[in-house]
């Protein structure tokens, strides 16, 4: 096997820090640059890209429950950020209040905990089938077999997407925002990602069934004006659109970062192997280890101070999550991974008003997905030679991650 690249270096430049989103060399391995933020320039500018970044912990989670400074309206993706304009309604993710508290409560009635838990036996027989079919192989890609087929099929049995067109969806939305040669991704019309889900909708609704998207067409509410109706055809597209894409990028990352930071700590994986119940420990700090999405943005609604210097309004912000996740001001020895650590509160899936509606659903994938490796192998190291980052200017991971098991 091919020896680990120096994720964990990267060549700072002398003088003042930079950050740069859309550098692939600094986001193969951002935390030495983080740090210098944290440290040198709590407060960063980066007048190239004209953004302003946070990157302490209170900080981010200050900035995370502020939406009346900090606001969503105007897009969460840098490179997709209108400063004078506006997202899609029902993209709650892009929404502030009132419209994002109306539109995440519809959503938030059909997407339970109680829901995300009864599927847990299916995601358990799924990953068996994906897993056992490995057993006395000599590996597999802990991406391309696993990371990216368990959350698109879990999403498509929440959503009733035939299993047969759900691959051709999940790569249409894999491309929305994908960075290359270090340059800000081309901005795609959301209106192209939704459009392979009209049929779905259009069939749905003359044959319902026990899924979201039947219960998106038949749930009625009270909007923001106080009229009681049901989406529209329009709003439907887009909630299903959003719950497909959130619910097979990170979920993707958290997998593949569960794969390649227990194969570099053998000795925490032999533990995991030998006692299950620390699974949802480990989960938990691999979420705070490597944060699946760990860099968010924001426009300022008002002119904002910090560490003596103003945040002009109506600035594009970035709030820096995954820095957040090792600060040393609120996690000791944050660069060390452990599993036994006590974590009172990650920043991972946000915090607040935009907490991940799929918390529960990544973190049982996630649990899942580790469950039924370590029932089958004790033992894995990582072709690095062959790996492949997956780089986009909000979210973080693998794209290919060969695996050799033992």
């Amino acid at each position: 096997m091919n020896d680990k690249p120096a994720l964990d270096e990267h060549p700072t430049e002398r003088g003042d820090p930079y950050y740069d989103p859309y550098d692939l060399e600094i986001d193969n391995a951002p935390y030495p640059t983080w740090k210098r933020l944290r440290d040198e320039a709590p407060l960063y500018y980066n007048a190239k890209y004209d953004f302003y970044a946070l990157s302490r912990f209170d900080d981010v989670k200050k900035a995370l429950v502020d939406p009346a400074t900090y606001c969503s309206g105007h897009g969460t993706v840098l490179e997709y950020i209108d400063v004078d304009g506006h997202m899609p309604s029902g993209m709650f993710i892009f929404e502030d209040p009132p419209l994002h508290d109306t539109h995440r409560a519809l959503v938030s009635r059909i997407f339970t905990p109680k829901r995300m838990a009864a599927l847990e036996p299916q995601v358990h027989e799924l990953c068996s089938q994906l897993l056992d079919q490995y057993v006395g192989a000599d590996g597999f890609d802990f991406i391309l077999d696993l990371g990216q087929v368990v959350p698109m099929r879990v999403i498509g049995m929440l959503l009733g997407i035939p299993e047969g067109d759900q691959e051709a969806i999940r790569d249409a939305g894999q491309e929305r925002h994908h960075l290359t040669e270090g340059r800000p991704a081309e901005i795609v019309d959301v209106t192209q990602t939704s459009a392979p889900f009209a049929e779905y909708i259009e069939w749905r609704e003359r044959n319902p069934s026990d899924d979201l998207m039947t219960q998106l067409l038949n749930v009625e509410f009270d909007d923001e004006t106080g009229t009681r109706r049901r989406l529209t055809r329009s709003e439907v597209l887009t909630y299903t659109t959003l719950l497909a894409s959130a619910g097979n990028e990170t979920t993707r990352r958290l997998l593949g970062w569960t794969g390649q930071v227990l194969a570099e700590h053998a000795q925490q994986r032999h533990e995991i192997y030998a006692d299950r119940s620390l699974i949802p420990r480990a989960i938990e700090e691999i979420l705070r280890f490597e944060a699946p999405s760990p860099v968010q943005a924001r426009v300022t609604t008002a002119e904002v101070e910090h560490y003596g210097q103003k945040i002009p309004e109506r600035s594009k912000v970035i709030i820096l999550n995954g820095s957040a996740n090792r600060d040393e001001r609120h996690f000791s020895d944050p660069d060390t991974f452990d599993i036994h650590r006590k974590i009172d509160q990650h920043l991972s899936f946000g915090y607040g008003l935009h907490f991940c509606l799929g918390a529960a659903l990544a973190r049982l994938e996630g649990r899942v997905v580790l469950d039924e490796v370590v029932r089958r192998w004790a033992d894995w190291e990582i072709d690095y030679a062959e790996a492949e980052m997956d780089h986009t200017s909000t979210t973080r991971g693998w794209m290919k991650l060969p695996i050799r098991t033992y």
